[in-house]
């Protein structure tokens, strides 16, 4: 089951908004659902929240370490209360998804992202869970610091918002150790498509 949620991202206002603290987002997001507040720790360099669900301890962390240093907070929290990698889910704003769609996935590589690449250094392991907010590619490699540092759109803003209100509806799963269930939940909560309205019936015919 996953015991700690991390949401990565840059602290301060400058960085608040911009699409590299997606995984913030949700984690502010799963804090209102859980009704518990973040607070700011030093021990683990990062906002806080620590409650219990059917028995179970579980953490939320915010990383305020600035991207890069992400694993200095997850590795410090992990360690002093005993969580294993893969325990933990880390949500964090991925490249390779179009806004409005979130994968799940353990293990595997950081495929470049600052975050996972800390954490993966920090905890001396990839074994652990990702929540992958898509935040789509701006198609020029050269333009991905640009991208992830700038603000979306608005439209993309609400598909990313929305897509992280659809997969927080696999967190009961995850907490109940059922990763194949979230996984499932979590990768089929897309945008329902609107259906075509109906053609309108022609006035009845009257006899003159």
């Amino acid at each position: 089951m996953i015991k700690l949620f991390v949401g990565l991202g840059n602290p301060g206002p400058e960085y608040e908004a911009t699409r590299h603290n997606a995984g913030a987002w949700w984690l502010d997001a799963l804090s209102r659902d859980l009704k518990v507040s973040l607070v700011p720790d030093r021990s683990y360099h990062g906002l806080m929240a620590r409650t219990t669900i059917n028995g179970q301890a579980i953490w939320l962390l915010q990383p305020q370490t600035f991207m890069n240093l992400s694993g200095k907070s997850v590795a410090a929290l992990a360690r002093f209360f005993k969580i294993s990698p893969g325990e933990i889910l880390v949500a964090h704003d991925e490249l390779d998804v179009l806004p409005g769609l979130v994968k799940l996935k353990f293990g595997g590589s950081h495929a470049g992202h600052n975050g996972l690449r800390d954490i993966h250094a920090q905890l001396g392991s990839a074994d652990y869970w990702r929540l992958r907010l898509g935040i789509g590619h701006p198609g020029d490699k050269a333009d991905v610091t640009h991208w992830v540092l700038k603000k979306p759109s608005p439209e993309q803003r609400v598909l990313i918002e929305e897509a992280m209100d659809r997969s927080l509806k696999a967190v009961p799963a995850m907490l109940a150790g059922d990763m194949e269930k979230a996984t499932m939940i979590a990768h089929t909560s897309k945008p329902a498509r609107p259906k075509p309205a109906r053609p309108e019936a022609p006035p009845p015919i009257t006899a003159p």
